[in-house]
């Protein structure tokens, strides 16, 4: 049984209606989960700041905890009817993630987009996508019969509620209502408070009325606008009648939902009317567009007690938008929920802000007394600006506001913030000392205090938390160096997949775990080519990431922040920020009887050769956890070296990688399997230069007429899963992937073929050797109805396409369950659905109603041929395409360093085994596999 399993949910069943019965899992869990200094965690260096702790939680059984203390039972309440479910799910996972045990359990609900309530397991957050989420609810979760059940049950089966939706129920006093019709405790600001701070026309009105300067705007209502009332506010505010620039947004939609850029009056309305008959809001709010200022958000934290609000605005982050390659800026010049939530190398952010001292005090202290204006509670997050002197709106500013702050306006008011592992909430708080799991228990002990019933909790907590805290991890620690990033087109995927595992993998306590990127160097481009040459590999470089680094969406962003964080003159401004920020906090927490201190250190990076950073890691008896997506550290390069010094590392062995790597080299090794039920697709490797010199219909009639097939598959012949791969259904859609490979695009946009398709990643540097192979049609897969969620497909062919992992030694790997993905668009899986939690319904296992069990076995034992064969160990993914009746495989290609993802849907995979394994665990599993790599 997994020691980090969290609690059972277990579901009975009453005479009328469906009941929800939290319970202790049958099986004694433990957890020994470790906060240490991150100073000198390498080669066992120590180092302590005066105002720094190491956090050991102590070993939990649950339901039960060992100092015989009452657990405070926390229920997280996700999901929504808003377009940021996606977001909604990831913040809840990693919320779970960090407040589960130590004196807290936790139970889940979820709120579809209907507004019906469910309670859900913990395993089921791991969800890959909304879609996903929504299509297991019949069969995995347990529905209530109204919002008002579940409330009732919320009464007696928790002691808070820590809502985690955004937009929509969540933000808009609608839960909170809930909650406070049935006098249950919760977590965040009051119903009638976030009611006003929601709708952005409503609270630009509040700001006003508190002495606070608000962009100008304009309410939509309806389709039916008054084209001359609004051009009248045109010239009021001196915009150009036809191409005034504008910012459309919904009045009630969390901030970068429905936000777009308008020109002029009548393209404005077109906008507001549009997002009204597209369901988004009935109220548009059209606004000013700021130019010539600095964008800012600002994380602010109410560190009070009961009714005393004691708001401390965190370090705020600068967004700087950048702006690469072909595309319309006109269009994108907003930080748009794409930028916020995907990795984008389009933001860039600055913790602190490059602004000068002044401003960020006034930001801090503007935020702080809006937070107070407007009566919120225990944590917010506001976005803003900075208006320099030639803004458009300074004159305004200083006409209006005769107080401090007439540079500082706030434009959003975001009442529950994003909270997924690298967002801005956990970046900020990183950045003066607080750990996920102490600024998230912070938060719940703020709320706690508010509610006498919970008092008890703020006093025995105390005292759990201080017995389970030592001066310093004792006994035998393991070092583990997590590497991930690089320069493929997968660099980003891997930063995500990274992140992830670092920080599973550091709950362990005899674990010393640290962050690593790998980048070019620093005389090179991030382009650099991936040649295996000896002075390219003397041209990488390896980074140490101290924690607050490591919270970014792209490895351009972590690089900046190392940069930042070695200036001198930038970590001089930033420690003067940080100790002001801490003094602010520790003002109030220091009276607060449960706060052991702050656990994270604000270190600096460290920066090694690649050839010097792998002598590290064998000086330290280190095992490294390879998340290097595609190039050298999936192709071999990586291992060899690791190998050569004896450092052992996670994965696959030199020989094997640089086959998978290989997918023509691959599909030769397997050839000879077809009487076991294995096959292999041909395929024809062409050199990419021949293809760009040549006649594109010669090629592709000679293509069509070798495979006998009218449509095509090309994929680079070595890169990593997705990069690159299209179908292609003409010489003309040929000659569009040539002309995107001459032009080095980084993505072929959308449906730029002949046949529907989503945005296609490409690889970066273009690959020497393309591959075709005939395009495999399979059996559609589709969810019928929205109400019944039940699949249907025609299953002409008899061939569906899965996705499996495989796990164990070297000649003993075991498939997981594979999983059928149905695809909600396009014909091939791109990187963001295979990985970023957006799209995807993911069937694991696949249902008896398409495959049977004897097929799914015979499958099963397909795949374990196919790593047996290869030679992989420790972990793999294979994609293939299985047959439904006779369990036959047919390998479309092998990834030696999968994605690791918190929405991957491995993850799933690992929890479908019995007993589930739940991403500590599995991640642990792996890194033990590197200690039994066979020489």
């Amino acid at each position: 049984m997994s020691s980090s399993m969290p609690i059972a949910v277990s579901l009975s069943m009453s005479s009328r209606i469906k009941r929800v019965v939290v319970t202790a899992s049958p099986t004694t869990m433990k957890l020994n989960q470790t906060r240490r200094v991150v100073a000198g965690r390498l080669l066992g260096m120590k180092k302590r700041s005066p105002d720094t702790i190491a956090i050991t939680k102590a070993e939990v059984v649950y339901g039960e905890e060992k100092m015989s203390s009452r657990n405070l039972r926390v229920g997280l309440i996700c999901g929504g009817p808003s377009a940021e479910r996606g977001i909604s799910l990831n913040s809840v996972r990693s919320v779970l993630d960090h407040i589960q045990g130590n004196g807290i359990s936790v139970s889940c609900y979820y709120i579809d987009p209907d507004l019906n309530a469910y309670a859900i397991s913990s395993a089921q957050v791991y969800s890959n996508t909304p879609a996903d989420f929504d299509f297991k609810l019949e069969s995995l979760a347990q529905a209530f019969a109204s919002l008002s059940e579940l409330a009732e049950h919320l009464v007696s089966a928790v002691d808070i509620v820590f809502p985690v939706i955004h937009g929509r129920f969540g933000e808009d006093g609608g839960i909170q209502e809930l909650l406070e019709s049935h006098n249950i405790p919760f977590v965040g600001t009051g119903s009638r408070e976030c009611r006003r701070a929601f709708d952005k026309y409503e609270a630009s009105l509040a700001l006003k009325e508190y002495g606070f300067m608000s962009v100008p705007n304009y309410l939509v209502q309806g389709t039916e606008v008054d084209e001359i009332e609004i051009a009248q506010w045109f010239t009021d505010n001196q915009l150009h009648l036809d191409v005034g620039k504008v910012v459309v947004k919904p009045a009630n939609s969390g901030s970068s939902i429905g936000v777009k850029v308008g020109f002029g009056v009548k393209d404005s309305i077109k906008k507001a009317t549009d997002l009204i008959l597209e369901g988004i809001d009935d109220r548009v709010v059209v606004e000013v567009f700021i130019e010539n200022a600095y964008e800012f958000t600002a994380i602010v934290l109410d560190v009070g007690s009961g009714s005393d609000c004691h708001p401390v605005v965190l370090l705020p982050s600068e967004v700087e938008l950048k702006f690469r390659g072909s595309g319309d800026t006109k269009e994108n010049a907003i930080f748009d929920y794409r930028r916020k939530y995907l990795p984008t190398q389009q933001v860039t952010y600055h913790t602190p802000p490059r602004f000068p001292i002044h401003v960020i005090k006034s930001i801090r202290e503007e935020a702080s007394l809006l937070f107070k204006k407007l009566s919120l509670r225990d944590f917010a997050r506001f976005d803003g600006w900075y208006l320099t002197p030639t803004s458009n709106l300074a004159s305004s500013a200083s006409q209006t506001l005769k107080r401090s702050g007439e540079d500082i306006i706030f434009t959003d008011i975001n009442l529950i913030s994003g909270m997924e592992q690298t967002s801005l909430f956990f970046q900020q708080a990183s950045k003066v000392g607080f750990s996920h799991s102490n600024i998230l228990r912070t938060i719940i002990h703020r709320a706690s205090s508010r509610y006498p019933q919970l008092s008890w909790y703020n006093y025995e907590s105390n005292q759990l938390l201080r017995g389970s805290t030592t001066k310093e991890t004792s006994g035998d620690v393991q070092k583990v160096f997590v590497l991930f990033g690089g320069d493929t087109s997968e660099r980003q995927v891997s930063v995500i997949s990274g992140t992830n595992i670092w920080m599973n993998l550091q709950r362990f306590g005899d674990l010393k775990v640290t962050p690593c990127l790998l980048s070019s160097s620093l005389s090179n481009s991030m382009g650099a080519s991936p040649d295996k040459t000896e002075s390219d590999l003397d041209n990488r470089e390896v980074w140490l990431l101290p924690y607050s680094v490591v919270l970014r969406h792209t490895v351009e962003e972590v690089l900046a922040a190392c940069l930042e964080a070695i200036d001198p003159d930038r970590a001089r401004f930033t420690s003067l920020l940080q100790q002001q920020v801490k003094e602010d906090l520790m003002d109030a927490l220091k009276n607060q009887s449960w706060f052991a201190g702050f656990d994270v250190t604000d270190e600096v990076p460290m920066i090694f050769s690649l050839k010097d950073w792998i002598k590290l890691a064998k000086e330290s008896e280190g095992t490294v956890f390879l998340s290097a997506h595609g190039g050298i550290g999936e192709d071999g390069t990586m291992q060899a070296l690791l190998e050569d010094e004896g450092v052992p590392y996670t994965g696959s062995g030199v020989h094997a990688s640089r086959i998978c790597m290989d997918k023509a080299m691959a599909s030769k090794a397997l050839s000879h399997l077809s009487e076991f039920g294995v096959h292999t697709i041909s395929n024809d490797v062409k050199r990419t230069e021949d293809i760009i010199h040549e006649s594109i219909p010669d090629i592709w009639d000679e293509l069509i007429t070798k495979f006998k097939c009218l449509t095509l598959c090309v994929k680079p012949a070595r890169d990593g899963c997705s990069t690159g791969v299209a179908r292609l259904c003409s010489s003309e859609d040929l000659a569009v992937y040539v002309q995107a490979l001459r032009d080095c695009l980084p993505r072929i946009p959308a449906n730029s073929f002949s046949k529907t398709h989503g945005m296609i990643e490409m690889p970066n540097p273009t690959p020497d050797l393309l591959i075709f192979e005939p395009f495999i049609e399979t059996d559609e897969v589709i969810v019928s109805s929205k109400s019944s969620e039940k699949l249907s497909w025609k299953g002409s062919r008899r061939w569906v396409e899965i996705t499996v992992g495989v796990i164990g030694k070297h000649g003993s790997m075991r498939s997981l369950s594979p999983s059928l993905t149905v695809k909600e668009s396009g014909d091939i899986l791109s990187l963001e659905e295979k990985f970023q939690g957006g799209t995807g319904i993911n069937l694991t296992p696949p249902p008896p109603t398409i495959m049977s069990k004897e097929a799914l076995e015979r499958c099963k034992r397909g795949i374990e041929l196919i790593a047996k064969t290869l030679g992989l160990e420790g972990f793999s993914r294979i994609d293939a395409f299985v047959h439904v009746e006779t369990g036959d495989v047919m390998a479309i290609e092998v990834n030696t360093v999968p994605g690791m993802t918190p929405s991957t849907v491995l993850i799933q995979q690992a929890l479908a085994e019995q007993p589930p394994m739940y991403p500590p665990q599995f991640f642990r599993t792996l890194l033990n596999l590197a200690a039994q790599r066979v020489k």
